[in-house]
C-alpha cells in the first residue's frame, strides 16, 4: 500500500467531549434552527437517566451519540482541509472502536462515510487521498473492510490523475487478495476495478498487466468471461509495444473464446505473418473500426514480430538481408531500418553488416515456447556441449605444452561457441 503520510488521532478530552466536538462541526453551517434541533437531539441521547452509568461506561449509548453523528454526515462539512481530516480520522477512529470490524454496522458506516469521500473528488482531493488512505491502515489486514475502501482510493486517485501516488504494483494486489476475507467474485471486481482506473488515467500498458490478472480470476464460463477476454486482447493489439501474447493466450477464459474473431487475429500475431494477417482483415473489414484497431499499427507488429521469428531460426548465423525482405514484404533497401526497429524493441540482438548484407543474430526472442521452441533449444545445447568439449581439448593441449601459445586459441574458440549458443528462452 503507498502510505500517505499517515496522520494520528491525537483527541483530547473525554468520550462526550470528543463526541460533542464532532457534533459542533458537523452542524457549522446549518442554519440555526437546525443546529439547534440538532444539539438538543445530541444533549438528549448523551443525557444519563437517573442512576444509570456514566457514558464512558455504557458501550450502546456511546454507539447512540456516535451513530446520531455517522448519521449526520452527508458532506465534507465547513472547514479547513486539516479540519477535515480531523473529523473523518476521529470519526472513524470510534467507529472502528466501538463495532467489530466484521459488523455489518461497520459495513454500513463505512460505505456511507466512503461514499461523502468520494463524492465531488475534485474538491479537497489530497485530504480526501490522505483520509481514506489512513482508514486502509487502521483495518486489520484480513478485513474485507480495505476491499471497499482501496476501491474508494483508486477512485479519488483516478479522477484526478494521481494514480502513480498509490504506487500500486501487482504484487501488492496478490498480496492483498490472499490476504482479505473477501469472495471469488468480489476479487475480480476489485482487479476489474483497477483495471478501469488505469484506463480512465490514460495507462493502457499498466492497465493491461492487471487485466491479464482480471481475466484469469474469471472462470470460463462466468456471464463476463467472452467479453473480459475479448477486451483484453483489443487492448493488446492496440499497444505499440507489447509483443508478447503467449500470457494472453494460455489464459482460460481466452481459451474458451476460441470461436470469437479476435481469438483468431491473435492466433495470426502468435504463429503467422503479414499476409495472414491481411486475409484476416479482408475477412473482418468491419473489425478495425469495432475494436479500435490501427492497421498500420498492426502491420509494424507483425512484421517485428515475424523479423524475431527468423531471428530466433538464425541464432548464431547470419540472416541475409533478402530473406528479412521477402518475409516482411519490404524492400531491400528498408532492412536495416527495420533491424534497428526491432533491436530497439528487445526482440533480437545483432550486428549489422553491410558488406556481407546480412544480420549475425545473437539472440531473438520466440513467440511462444512450445515443443518446436524446445527442440531448437535442445539442438542448440547439444552444439554448445560439443563446443565445449572442443574448448576442453585445447585447454588441455595448451596445458601439456607448458606456455601460453594456447591462450589466443582457446578465447577463439570459447568465443565462437558462445555465439553459436545464445537464444532467448523466454
Amino acid at each position: 500500500m503507498p502510505t500517505a503520510d499517515s496522520v494520528s488521532v491525537f483527541a483530547e478530552g473525554t468520550f462526550e467531549e470528543q463526541i460533542q466536538e464532532l457534533v459542533d462541526y458537523a452542524t457549522r453551517s446549518s442554519p440555526e434552527d437546525e443546529r439547534a434541533a440538532a444539539l438538543q437531539s445530541f444533549r438528549d441521547i448523551i443525557k444519563p437517566d437517573e442512576g444509570a452509568k456514566p457514558i464512558e461506561e455504557d458501550q450502546e449509548r456511546k454507539r447512540n451519540a456516535l451513530t446520531f453523528v455517522l448519521d449526520g454526515t452527508k458532506s465534507l462539512g465547513d472547514g479547513s482541509e486539516q479540519e477535515i481530516e480531523g473529523y473523518f480520522n476521529l470519526l472513524f477512529s470510534h467507529l472502528l472502536t466501538l463495532w467489530p470490524t466484521n459488523s455489518p454496522e461497520i459495513k454500513h458506516y463505512v460505505s456511507s462515510l466512503l461514499g461523502v469521500l468520494t463524492s465531488s473528488p475534485s474538491e479537497h482531493p489530497s485530504v480526501r487521498y490522505r483520509v481514506i488512505s489512513n482508514l486502509f491502515n487502521a483495518t486489520p489486514r484480513n478485513s474485507a473492510l480495505r476491499l471497499p475502501i482501496y476501491t474508494a482510493l483508486l477512485k479519488v486517485a483516478a479522477n484526478n490523475g494521481e494514480l502513480e501516488t498509490l504506487r500500486l504494483s501487482r504484487k501488492d494486489v496478490e498480496k492483498w487478495l490472499q490476504e482479505w476475507d473477501i469472495s471469488g467474485e468480489e476479487r475480480s471486481q476489485f482487479l476489474k476495478s483497477i483495471v478501469d482506473a488505469f484506463i480512465q488515467s490514460g495507462q493502457p500498458e499498466t492497465a493491461y498487466h492487471h487485466t491479464l490478472s482480471y481475466v484469469s480470476s474469471l472462470s470460463s464460463s462466468s456471464p463476463e468471461s467472452q467479453s473480459a477476454a475479448v477486451d483484453a486482447i483489443a487492448l493488446a493489439l492496440r499497444l505499440p509495444s507489447l509483443f508478447d501474447f503467449d500470457p494472453l493466450f494460455k489464459l482460460d477464459a481466452v481459451v474458451s473464446a476460441k470461436d470469437h474473431e479476435l481469438f483468431s487475429l491473435l492466433q495470426v500475431f502468435l504463429n503467422n505473418g503479414l499476409p495472414e494477417l491481411h486475409s484476416w482483415l479482408e475477412s473482418h473489414p468491419t473489425a478495425l473500426e469495432k475494436y479500435e484497431l490501427d492497421r498500420a499499427q498492426l502491420e509494424r507488429k507483425i512484421r517485428l514480430l515475424s523479423f524475431a521469428s527468423l531471428g530466433f531460426a538464425h541464432v548464431g548465423h547470419d540472416l541475409p538481408y533478402s530473406e528479412v525482405a521477402s518475409i516482411l514484404q519490404i524492400e531491400l533497401s528498408e532492412v536495416e531500418k527495420w533491424a534497428i526497429d526491432v533491436i530497439r524493441t528487445g526482440l533480437l540482438s545483432g550486428k549489422l553488416s553491410q558488406t556481407t548484407q546480412s544480420l549475425h543474430v545473437y539472440r531473438s526472442s520466440a513467440r511462444t515456447f512450445e515443443r518446436e521452441q524446445w527442440e531448437a533449444l535442445e539442438k542448440r545445447l547439444v552444439a554448445w556441449k560439443a563446443g565445449l568439449a572442443s574448448v576442453l581439448e585445447v585447454v588441455i593441449s595448451a596445458q601439456k605444452r607448458g606456455n601460453g601459445s594456447g591462450v589466443g586459441e582457446v578465447v577463439q574458440q570459447v568465443t565462437q561457441t558462445g555465439e553459436s549458443v545464445q537464444a532467448d528462452a523466454t
